[in-house]
């Protein structure tokens, strides 16, 4: 393989290393995305809290519902499922691409940004360890800390031709893996009792001690945590992001318009077409009788549909930069939040898991999945406005503000 030192353009940076860069700095597709696209995490999230319904084979939503239901279940299984953590996972490598390259437009050294990269991923695991153990067994911070720390390494400095020929070696190993998954499932016995990761992320929620619940979460969340890594979605979609990263696709839309809309058209059709079969199967429309197999094809699909995601919200900004709306309230909403995207996403389960689980007040056992995305909706509301109002305010996300210290432990931060 090749040993290249190539690394992202540097961009213009004044700021002193640890601090935040300025929001007039800050490029806008990323926040916006991660704004929006925390409206999805929540809604992938929330039907696992509906744990006293039957749960099916496509992520467990629930077998039965009215109409509404029905419908609620078909878009999310279309839109959400298996696409929401490819497309963090590519913001998160675009994210450590322009990290670094501030890093060293600073005058950082390489071997010193590096370290504080290993630093910041090494947190992020120890702050998923705390979420699941607390709250949530599903946490992904931890598998993106994981992710960090074992493919920079790897690949920071990597040449694009490396990283292209790695990617697609990884599509290819997904590829066939998916098709394992499909053999087997058409394989297996459909009648055999089996146990899996998402029955137990199930029984977490439904446990009503809080103490066997969090025997069950943190064994359930290391699980995730390493398949999460081996089942190469996640990485192929990291390796996705650190190439953008490099060629500023989304800083810079303008120069890139007809790659970020194919990626946007194709990614999207694939993810959506192969969801839209499941969904079918899901609620009866069609047969039944292959549905485990077509879920293998589901996932796969999720990292065409996640980064076509993160290309669509790059069209987005720049029509949005074109038309100087930057300062709409909408806009300036959702990048609130998406500059909060960590306080964000931790403060979902401070809502979801004491309100819904068994083991707190247990209001899921009254949702349906009609009901469960109203909650949804209304949590990640909650939580633009009150990101906005942190924005106006000139307050930083807690979470953000945390890492970042522990991350840069040398440098004193502006309050």
């Amino acid at each position: 393989m090749s040993s290249s030192t190539e690394s992202p353009p540097a961009a213009p940076e004044t700021a002193a290393p640890g601090r935040s860069t300025p929001v007039s700095e800050r490029i806008l597709a990323p926040d916006l995305a991660r704004g929006m696209m925390l409206l999805l995490i929540a809604l992938a999230h929330v039907p696992w809290f509906i744990y006293d319904a039957p749960g099916g084979t496509a992520l467990l939503h629930p077998t039965e519902g009215n109409l509404a239901d029905r419908i609620a279940q078909a878009l999310t299984i279309i839109v959400v499922d298996a696409r929401t953590h490819t497309m963090f996972a590519f913001l998160f490598a675009y994210g450590i691409g322009q990290m670094y390259t501030r890093q060293r437009a600073r005058g950082t050294g390489d071997r010193e940004a590096r370290t504080i990269l290993r630093r910041r991923h090494l947190w992020l695991l120890a702050f998923g360890a705390v979420h699941a153990a607390l709250l949530w067994q599903g946490d992904i911070l931890g598998t993106y800390g994981l992710i960090g720390l074992v493919m920079l390494p790897l690949f920071l400095h990597r040449s694009d031709r490396t990283l292209k020929v790695w990617v697609v070696v990884l599509l290819v190993l997904g590829a066939l893996f998916s098709l394992l998954s499909v053999a087997g499932a058409l394989l297996a016995d459909p009648d055999a009792a089996t146990l899996n990761a998402a029955d137990m992320q199930r029984i977490s929620i439904a446990e009503p001690g809080y103490l066997l619940s969090a025997a069950v979460r943190l064994p359930t969340w290391v699980f995730g945590l390493f398949s999460g890594v081996f089942t190469l979605a996640l990485p192929t979609a990291f390796l996705l992001g650190l190439l953008a990263s490099r060629h500023r696709l989304l800083e810079e839309p303008a120069r890139h318009l007809p790659l970020l809309r194919r990626v946007a058209f194709w990614g999207i059709a694939a993810g959506w077409t192969a969801g839209a079969v499941l969904a079918l199967q899901h609620v009866g429309v069609l047969g039944q009788g292959y549905m485990a197999a077509t879920s293998g094809v589901h996932f796969y699909t999720g990292i065409f549909t996640g980064v076509g995601y993160a290309a669509l919200f790059g069209l987005i900004a720049h029509r949005i930069a074109a038309r100087g709306t930057r300062d709409r309230l909408p806009v300036r909403a959702l990048v609130a939040l998406g500059r909060r995207s960590l306080s964000g996403y931790l403060a979902q389960s401070l809502v979801f898991a004491p309100f819904l689980a068994a083991w707190g007040l247990g209001l899921g056992l009254y949702l349906s999945s009609w009901s469960a995305v109203l909650v949804a909706v209304g949590t990640w509301a909650a939580t633009v406005a009150i990101a906005f109002l942190m924005d106006r305010a000139g307050v930083r996300g807690p979470a953000e503000t945390v890492l970042r210290r522990l991350s840069y432990p040398r440098v004193r931060e502006d309050a």
